[in-house]
């Protein structure tokens, strides 16, 4: 049984932590974010935590 809240929710986790990569990297500017270390470093793990959620959704109960 899968579970479209479970993708959903991990999509956009996701999305969030390549908008935060982006903007520590410096490429999208305007924000207390750009340039910033800790937020090129936490977006790759939140991404891979979005894509983890995804992954739960779309493999299903596991029995």
């Amino acid at each position: 049984m899968r579970k479209p809240g479970w993708v959903i929710v991990g999509a956009v986790v996701a999305l969030v932590g390549l908008l935060f990569t982006l903007q520590g990297a410096g490429v999208m500017k305007g924000s207390a974010m750009s340039g910033s270390a800790f937020w090129a470093i936490a977006g790759p793990v939140i991404i891979i935590a979005g894509l983890a959620v995804a992954g739960v959704g779309i493999r299903g109960r596991v029995r």
